[in-house]
C-alpha cells in the first residue's frame, strides 16, 4: 500500500515521498517500513509504543491514535509533521 512520508522524513526514504509498505495494522505496516528504512519507525513511534505528539498519522482521510488499527489492501496512509513554535 502507499505510505506518503513527510519532508521531514524523508531523509530516511532517500528523498522518496511515497513508498510502498505491507501490514494487516499500521503497527505492522510500520514495521514493514522500519525494516525497508531502518530508524524511521522511532522517528514516529516512541518508547511506549505510542504515536509521537509531533507526528499525525491518517489511514485514507481519518486521523488514527492508535497503532491497532487495521488496514486493507487499497488503504493509503499519510504521515504528518506537526509543525510547532511562534
Amino acid at each position: 500500500m502507499n505510505v506518503f512520508i513527510p519532508s521531514p522524513l524523508r531523509s530516511y526514504t532517500n528523498n522518496k515521498a511515497t513508498v510502498q509498505a505491507s501490514g494487516s495494522t499500521l503497527s505492522a505496516l510500520l514495521e514493514d517500513l522500519d525494516g525497508q528504512y531502518p530508524g524511521l519507525r522511532f522517528r514516529m513511534i516512541n518508547e511506549q509504543d505510542q504515536i509521537r505528539r509531533h507526528i499525525r498519522i491518517f489511514v485514507n482521510t481519518r486521523q488514527t491514535d492508535t497503532l491497532e488499527v487495521a488496514l486493507g489492501p487499497g488503504d493509503q496512509v499519510h504521515i504528518i509533521c506537526a509543525l510547532s513554535g511562534g
